[in-house]
């Protein structure tokens, strides 16, 4: 937002006390802040004051919660559960059949800490490391789609697509882009959950399986490669949709 002559960037200081007094004004009088980062974000909201964007740091890199509010929404999502306490193999066992997906649910990335699990010592180990264990149906996909979207408002999108002998799909993990032949109800459909979930700002994983669309997670800090292929600038972008007062 630098770029941009409509803001003020004062970045995040450790402590409120840290601020000068001219910047802590600006900041108690505006009416909205933007990135106020997770330190600051609750404080703002208390003080009535407009945020953007909307639920971003409450679920960023938390996929317990995002899960949570796919099924409270009743948005397509894979089967997925949360398992805590004692006997989460037997448990686990009961709900799903080999193979499914583990994941680290809180702080993982870039297709870290994701897991096929094919049997019972996968899983034995995966839960050496992992309470809770968050636990997902497997979706056997050759590509995904990573749909970026800023006030609704598609402004990027790419299939992601494994190398041989990967589940994943994600670029981190050697997963080729491509662009081509992206289709409209996709884009429709991640647009559609950014808007029931409230995300301001998010790059949507989305997959189609069993004829049918599903979200897989939401990532609020997503990777550029996929902007830098298609010559695209996210800050432009985000400029320009200020200029046009869309945020």
């Amino acid at each position: 937002m630098r770029a941009s002559p409509s803001f003020q960037c004062h970045g995040v200081r450790p402590n409120w006390d840290d601020y000068g007094d001219e910047v802590k004004q600006v900041l108690l009088g505006a009416d909205e802040i933007f990135y106020p980062s997770p330190l600051y974000e609750d404080v703002f909201r208390c003080l009535g004051k407009a945020t953007f964007p909307r639920n971003y740091y409450a679920f960023l890199g938390n996929k317990i919660r995002q899960t949570n509010l796919f099924q409270l929404l009743g948005i397509s999502h894979p089967r997925t559960r949360v398992y805590y306490g004692r006997d989460l193999l037997a448990r686990i066992c009961r709900d799903f059949s080999y193979p499914f997906v583990a994941k680290t649910p809180v702080g993982s990335s870039m297709g870290q800490g994701v897991y096929l699990i094919g049997g019972e010592a996968q899983l034995a180990d995966y839960l050496k490391d992992h309470c809770p264990a968050y636990i997902q149906e497997y979706l056997p996909l050759s590509r995904d789609l990573r749909v970026v979207l800023i006030k609704e408002k598609v402004i990027h999108a790419y299939w992601r697509i494994h190398q041989a002998g990967e589940f994943r799909n994600n670029v981190a993990q050697g997963g080729k882009i491509s662009f081509d032949d992206i289709p409209d109800e996709a884009l429709l459909f991640a647009a559609e959950v950014a808007g029931q979930c409230g995300f301001d700002e998010a790059g949507l994983d989305i997959c189609h399986a069993h004829g049918r669309y599903y979200v897989i997670e939401a990532n609020m800090v997503f990777g550029l490669e996929g902007f830098r292929q298609q010559g695209l600038d996210v800050y432009g972008i985000l400029c320009e949709l200020e200029r046009e007062g869309r945020l």
